[in-house]
């Protein structure tokens, strides 16, 4: 286990070569929270909540994400030997298969969302050549989507600060059209279309408030998916004090933008009227209505910036989860592989091959952007929920805390980011947490492998507990889906 000893990253001056700097960090959070979801966000919350829900999920989602990101500013001064993010916390705190399954969720949420990233990418192209189809998964559409996958891949490989500059610069220039919309759909507000059927009690189909509330949630959390960038890339932060900085600043700035972007548009288009766009680029759809076609070609560039920005932020985090755990023996040996330029390879390789071969099966599946997007939410729950718990935990038994520390704030900030989780889990609905279960336990096999070839202990008995319960569990997903009872779909 890692011990707690202190970082050694340098405290002063400008970030060391190969160490990111502040500017770098933050781009990486915001680079990895702002991809495409902020430009399908107009659609994919009126799917099924009206203006008020909106308001609530957002209301929801602000304070529990807010709190997630204080657990992992404290985290990352009060823990600097756990330089691995969301991994590094569950390990600590809740023993390794626990940790293992951190990881391994995290690493699959990471290179699922990049799937569905290059999906939204061919699906926006589409507007230019239709070949590409709406959906992005047409031959033509995953053929282009291959391409990019592997530039990129080709691109960290040159080494991880490269990668970080290339990031710093998309993350910059994505905004632009961002900040573009919320001014130009702002001065095209109107406040009746807005409030039109406020609480949705004149649909047939939205449900109660909890319910449409309960259907933003996955949402919300698939767009502020990368909120722990900072904390994840921790051991390549030139200051141990820039990962806290960079992980509030980038949460506040994004927020801010996600709620002007949905809530704006409740105030151009009625709730059935987004709800009724397709999924993918609705923003565009929206300044179309308001300015014409070129507003549908600005945000469609936009997103394509955007996206390629974040499916590098995301590549750069698949590797570095999964190539820091087999460095402490919970993966195979093969994932910790390093190159000349200090690029994690090894897990590089694995995880681009692991999306190339799902984008092909997009193809014959025909996989929409949202199931995938879900799939990916899904995935990262059990990360987040063991990094509020272990915040929790730490303020409870006073480990890591002096004499006159104060914990009761802190005690707080992990209980409300552990409640925040559990009820996430309770929004995801039990289709998809009964797939993810499939994905969770095909992830056994290499942890037994992983602490075989170590020659450690492979499970306690709780732990023997934990990954029967997965077992069954994938089992009866994969009869239900056979049967067509559940369908990501």
């Amino acid at each position: 286990m890692p011990t707690d000893t202190s970082a050694s990253d340098t405290q002063t001056g400008a970030a060391a070569p190969g160490k990111l700097g502040l500017l770098s960090l933050t781009a990486l959070v915001v680079g990895s929270m702002i991809g495409g979801g902020v430009f399908s966000l107009p659609q994919n919350m009126a799917r099924g909540a009206s203006a008020g829900a909106i308001t609530i999920g957002w209301l929801i989602t602000g304070v529990g994400m807010l709190a997630l990101a204080f657990v992992y500013k404290n985290l990352s001064t009060r823990k600097p030997a756990l330089d691995a993010g969301p991994y590094s916390y569950a390990r600590a705190g809740f023993g390794n298969f626990v940790g293992f399954n951190s990881a391994w969720g995290y690493w699959l949420s990471a290179w699922i969302g990049n799937v569905s990233y290059a999906v939204l990418i061919f699906g926006a192209l589409s507007y230019f050549y239709a070949p590409f189809g709406d959906e992005g998964n047409t031959w033509q559409a995953i053929v282009g989507a291959s391409i990019c996958v592997w530039l990129v891949h080709a691109l960290v490989l040159m080494g991880v600060r490269q990668a970080a500059i290339v990031n710093l610069i998309t993350t910059i220039a994505k905004l632009g059209p961002i900040f573009l919309f919320v001014v130009l759909v702002f001065v095209a507000f109107n406040m009746p279309t807005f409030q039109l059927d406020f609480w949705g009690t004149e649909s047939l189909t939205l449900g109660s408030i909890t319910t449409q509330v309960q259907s933003t949630m996955l949402v919300t959390l698939w767009v502020f998916i990368g909120i722990e960038g900072a904390s994840v890339g921790s051991a390549r932060a030139a200051k141990r004090s820039d990962i806290g900085k960079a992980t509030i600043f980038g949460f506040l700035s994004v927020l801010l933008l996600y709620l002007l972007v949905s809530l704006l548009s409740l105030g151009v288009m009625s709730q059935p009227e987004l709800a009724g766009l397709p999924a993918a680029a609705s923003m565009a759809n929206v300044l179309e209505s308001v300015v014409g076609p070129w507003g549908s070609v600005l945000v469609r560039i936009g997103l394509v910036i955007s996206v390629a920005g974040a499916f590098l932020s995301w590549t750069l985090l698949a590797a570095e989860i999964p190539y820091r755990a087999a460095k402490e023996g919970m993966l195979p040996a093969f994932f910790a592989a390093e190159n000349d330029n200090g690029s994690p390879s090894g897990a590089l390789w694995i995880t681009n091959i692991c999306v190339q071969v799902v984008l092909i099966v997009t193809l014959y599946a025909n996989s929409t952007y949202l199931a995938l997007f879900y799939i990916a939410s899904t995935a990262i729950l059990v990360p987040y929920v063991f990094s509020g718990a272990y915040a929790l935990k730490l303020a409870l038994s006073g480990e890591s805390y002096g004499p006159g520390d104060r914990r009761g704030g802190d005690m707080a900030i992990g209980a409300l980011a552990t409640v925040y989780g559990a009820w996430l889990v309770y929004a995801a609905g039990p289709a998809y947490l009964l797939m993810c279960a499939i994905l969770y336990a095909v992830g056994i096999p290499f942890y037994i492998w992983a602490r075989t070839s170590h020659r450690e202990r492979t499970f306690t008995s709780i732990e023997i507990l934990i990954a029967v319960g997965l077992v069954g569990a994938a089992v009866v997903a994969a009869y239900l889906m056979w049967t067509g009872a559940i369908s990501a779909l």
